[in-house]
């Protein structure tokens, strides 16, 4: 191949010229760009001659080749010409002199896909030229390329020339930071005044500034399309044996390659993402407007792009880097209402598959290939652009109500004194989602972040059914419903609780009977006895039968608290008292019988018929005191003179210390209780140990 002439330049503007010819290296002067530029050095390639050669390979006998050449460092290698619409005739490839070890690289082919994509009558197309796609070949000092005809009529196209970028370094690191996010409009529907819907978020990125975009370079200020109709998925061609640590570095080198190669305004991608899923702003300007691109050539308008580094045309992107390809689909074209699952008519502006003015239906996430003849973006990743749409274009899933903090849940029912806080799960991943709305019969009264999983309500009393949305990057939504009752109501005591005696054992406590009615309008959630001792009730219930000691005064305490949290409580204190039989006025006749089985150590018995015993009291019930054996006979009873009921004291086992007969009172009021001994034939005898009064 004939000589070659060599130039290198530092985008600051610093020229260095190297060696004209062989493979000697060659003394270049210094560079006066800081060691943080992206430099570029250029080889040209016009004056070619020799023999013409076919076959698609550059490797056939013939093809025309550049000595091998030693250069300042570079990372990036390209091969550009002068007129932007010509398609390079033939193949070329690469091979470089890695500047760790200097040993030779095998040789690698430059993708190119013919005119230059930049849109008519943008800046990007003023001065464009002609170009392949960038090969990033890591930190490299010495380069040798050659071209095969492939079958070309033409000559080689005017200013044919290979260009070396070295990225720099950047100031600082580039870990992933997120953008500012965005408000779009209130969710639709109605809403109340004071929600606050927040901002839809961007994507987490790289920013320009993290990545070290060289801003210094940019010829003009970004433009921008009505919307963004369709998201192009392209691949960068070139190694996908790169480090995820040197992502940005081949980030800047390709705006180095955009601008300073191709003549272009800035970096021609929206956005770039790594083999790892680390996200990258490209084209200035924002990523959350519609920003012209420099990317798809003919539809570059009303469109977005994201670039995978690397080859992928036999092998496909790991799940992560689908996700983000997704995630970025979804915000882009969801921002204008469109899911990314659809199709649009999108009008060409020229390109060598649709004629300028011509229409192209698109799916919404489509490849570069869908609209220019191209291998872009491999046919491994076109393959997978439908399971990406699918992921972009999905409802949030499994979205389900997990608690409601505050209410109490009764079958499918929460129930609630106002102030609650439910919680909610989702199986969509958080970063394909945009914010989670909390509906109260159908009115918007809550908005939460995506990140988010619980919210604070206060709802008016009643039955409300409460809906929390959550809405995903693509607009989709799905919604999980609830009913909730709100009840600010105490439960109601309609009686009691009040207190009785009951037959039972006197030894040494006094048998009681408590009752009470409960209600509540929203149904009652737990009833539980508080004194004299605790006793957790069935709501149903409305008796408590117990013990207490006697002289003793004794507190009786209920608390019913409903479904939705209110309680009420209420008490009453009583004191159970003993009458002695002595105490009683009697007529006929008695005598005493003495033992510790009897009250007080002592009883009265008697045989004969017609005999009495009476106490004047003043209390709420009473209850006679009494031994029972199998030859007891029956006595009379009357309250305040009236008959009152025959009593059989007779019992098949002595049972001494009983309360048999009892009557009670609704208020405390003076009473008299007797009984006259009936003189049952063959077993007269009764035998009375006192009388048992609550007061």
């Amino acid at each position: 191949m004939a000589a070659v002439a060599g130039t290198a330049m530092a985008m600051s503007g610093a020229v260095t010229v190297l060696a004209a010819g062989g493979g000697a290296a060659a003394r270049p002067e210094a560079l006066t760009a800081p060691a943080t530029e992206p430099t570029l050095q250029t080889i040209d390639l016009t004056p070619v001659t020799g023999s013409s050669v076919t076959g698609r390979s550059a490797s056939a006998a013939g093809a025309r080749a550049v000595a091998p050449r030693t250069t300042g460092r570079f990372s990036m290698v390209g091969v550009t010409w002068s007129d932007p619409h010509r398609k390079l005739d033939g193949v070329v490839e690469i091979r470089t002199r890695r500047a760790a070890d200097g040993a030779w690289t095998g040789w690698q082919r430059l993708e190119s896909d013919g005119a230059s994509p930049a849109e008519p009558g943008s800046g990007d197309a003023e001065a464009a030229r002609g170009s392949t796609d960038p090969l990033w070949v890591g930190e490299s000092n010495g380069v040798q390329a050659r071209i095969a005809d492939a079958g070309r009529t033409r000559p080689l196209p005017a200013g044919l020339r290979m260009d070396l970028v070295n990225p720099g370094e950047p100031a600082t690191p580039a870990p992933r930071t997120t953008p500012a996010a965005y408000a779009l409009p209130a969710p639709a529907g109605r809403a109340r005044a004071d929600v606050t819907v927040p901002p839809r978020p961007a994507p987490a990125v790289v920013s320009r500034a993290r990545w070290g975009a060289n801003e210094k370079i940019v010829q003009g200020a970004p433009e921008y399309s009505t919307d963004v109709q369709v998201v192009f998925v392209h691949h960068t061609a070139g190694t996908n044996n790169y480090s995820c640590a040197q992502s940005a570095a081949i980030v800047r080198s390709i705006q180095a390659y955009h601008v300073k190669s191709n003549h272009w305004d800035d970096i021609g991608y929206n956005f770039l993402v790594d083999k790892c899923g680390t996200l990258f702003e490209g084209r200035a300007g924002g990523v959350t407007r519609p920003v012209l691109g420099a990317h798809t050539l003919g539809f570059n308008a009303r469109s977005s792009a994201i670039a995978v580094l690397g080859n992928y045309s036999g092998t496909g992107v790991p799940a992560r880097v689908k996700r983000v390809i997704a995630q970025v689909a979804a915000f882009k074209i969801g921002a204008y209402g469109n899911t990314p699952t659809g199709r649009v008519a999108m009008t060409s502006s020229g390109s060598d598959r649709y004629a300028k003015g011509s229409t192209a239906m698109l799916n919404r996430v489509s490849g570069h290939r869908d609209t220019g003849k191209t291998e872009c973006p491999g046919n491994t990743l076109y393959a997978q652009l439908g399971s990406i749409r699918s992921i972009a274009g999905a409802a949030p899933s499994g979205l389900a109500v997990t608690k409601v903090n505050g209410a109490t849940k009764v079958g499918t029912t929460y129930y609630t004194r106002g102030t609650i806080r439910p919680f909610w799960q989702v199986s969509t991943a958080t970063t394909m989602l945009y914010r989670f709305d909390l509906l109260v019969d159908d009115v918007v009264t809550a908005s939460a972040p995506r990140g988010d999983r619980e919210r604070l309500l206060t709802l008016p009393s009643g039955r409300h059914t409460l809906r929390v949305r959550a809405v995903g990057l693509n607009g989709k939504t799905s919604i999980t419903s609830a009913t909730v009752v709100v009840d600010r109501t105490l439960p109601e005591f309609t009686s009691g609780p009040s207190v009785s005696l009951r037959t039972g054992s006197l030894n040494g406590i006094v048998p009681v009977r408590v009752r009470w009615g409960v209600t509540d309008a929203g149904g009652l959630g737990s009833l539980a006895l508080t004194a004299p001792t605790p006793v957790k009730l069935a709501t149903t219930t409305t008796t408590w039968a117990g013990s207490v000691k006697p002289e003793a005064d004794t507190s009786y305490g209920l608390r019913a608290t409903d479904r939705a949290g209110n309680a009420r409580s209420v008490a009453v204190q009583r004191t159970a008292s003993v009458t002695a039989e002595t105490a009683g006025e009697r007529t006929g006749t008695w005598s005493t019988v003495t033992g510790t089985a009897y009250l007080g150590g002592q009883a009265l018995r008697s045989t004969a018929a017609a005999s009495s015993l009476s106490w004047t009291f003043t209390g709420r019930s009473a209850a006679l005191a009494v031994s029972r054996t199998a030859v007891s006979g029956r006595v009379q009873v009357f309250v305040d003179d009236a008959p009152a009921g025959i009593i059989d004291l007779r019992s098949p086992e002595t049972l001494h210390r009983r309360a048999v007969w009892t009557r009670a009172w609704p208020d405390s009021t003076q009473h008299t209780v007797r009984i006259v001994v009936e003189g049952t034939a063959g077993r007269p005898g009764v035998i009375t140990d006192g009388l048992v009064y609550l007061r």
